[in-house]
């Protein structure tokens, strides 16, 4: 699509070309950053988990 709408206008001016790629690269890093963020979340995630299953069972019993 992006080809159709470069051609209707007039063909490829180098501006946009250069916008689109940087463009690109930004979608690229942005994604790979998501992924990263991902990964570090449900490590900590997994790690929340299992502090608080601990903690559970090290917890004395309320006084009634």
């Amino acid at each position: 699509m992006a080809k159709a709408l470069l051609g209707h206008v007039g063909g490829t001016d180098p501006r946009v070309v250069s916008e689109m790629r940087r463009l690109q690269r930004r979608v690229r890093d942005l994604e790979a950053e998501l992924s990263r963020l991902q990964e570090e979340n449900d490590v900590l995630a997994a790690g929340v988990g299992h502090h608080l299953l601990v903690d559970d069972r090290e917890r004395e019993p309320a006084l009634t």
